[in-house]
């Protein structure tokens, strides 16, 4: 892929996530509380397995990048290599098979979020390992990732604002997979503790720092790619959740003055 032909690319899903997150307003993603057994979306798959199977490619893509690059080894790229793959391993063997109940994700949904992921690890792992490393880069402040970039003030404050939102995405999802009691539970709760006592979304503000983070310290118009589509993409299914949170339990919503994603924001 020539500089040019990748830089198309990113204007592109660039414009695509401004799109998305248009339509996600209008459109209700069906799946986890969202999910209504409605046929517009085709058939079904395990909750569960539909996760790995989304989340799976992701992981092992970035790897293929990692292991066929000749920058494995310098401590910047690898150290940045290395914290995609730690959300994305959680993500792909961890987290799905912690849930619990009987949910089910359309195979529509699965299929667009393998496709994204694909084309997000192109985004991350072609720009880590190869684009970073081209002489026409030379205005891009870490050009090549040198050492001296580990105390670069970008780098150090994306890496604690990563740390901070893995921990609160990662806090958030335990609490979640802890409302039902056993695998036979299908009945939706109001999470607390942690910052849902501030949202009713807090996995979802916990990946958005993440990704906000990931941008800062790879200091790259891929990270704040990423960064967009990851907000492009949660903010309206964290307004849809809301919505779905005020019809169930309203008055507990209202009494806790929960917002959405952002504490005391939206």
């Amino acid at each position: 892929m020539m500089t040019t032909a990748f830089n198309i690319y990113l204007y592109s899903m660039t414009g695509l996530a401004l799109v998305v997150f248009v339509v996600l307003y209008f459109v209700k993603a069906g799946y986890g509380i969202l999910y209504n057994h409605s046929p517009r979306w085709g058939k079904t798959i395990n909750n569960q397995w539909a996760w790995f199977f989304m989340e799976m490619p992701m992981f092992v893509a970035m790897l293929i990048f990692w292991l066929t690059s000749s920058y494995r080894f310098q401590t910047v790229p690898l150290i940045i290599f290395l914290l995609f793959e730690i959300h994305y391993f959680k993500r792909a063997f961890i987290f799905p098979f912690r849930l619990k109940g009987k949910s089910q994700m359309p195979l529509a949904i699965m299929s667009m979020g393998i496709i994204f992921n694909m084309l997000n690890a192109v985004m991350q792992g072609y720009w880590l390992f190869h684009e970073a490393h081209k002489d026409i880069y030379i205005t891009h402040a870490p050009f090549g990732y040198p050492d001296e970039w580990l105390l670069d003030p970008r780098f150090i404050a994306g890496t604690l604002l990563f740390v901070v939102g893995y921990i609160i995405n990662t806090r958030s999802d335990n609490i979640i997979q802890h409302l039902r009691g056993n695998k036979n539970d299908t009945r939706h709760y109001l999470p607390k503790g942690g910052m849902f006592n501030y949202v009713t979304n807090a996995n979802y503000f916990g990946e958005l720092v993440e990704w906000l983070g990931f941008a800062l310290l790879s200091w790259s118009l891929a990270g704040f790619v990423f960064f967009l589509w990851t907000f492009a993409n949660l903010v309206p299914r964290a307004h849809a959740t809301y919505q779905r949170y005020l019809a169930d339990f309203g008055p507990e919503v209202k009494q806790r003055k929960l917002k959405r994603i952002f504490p005391f924001l939206y």
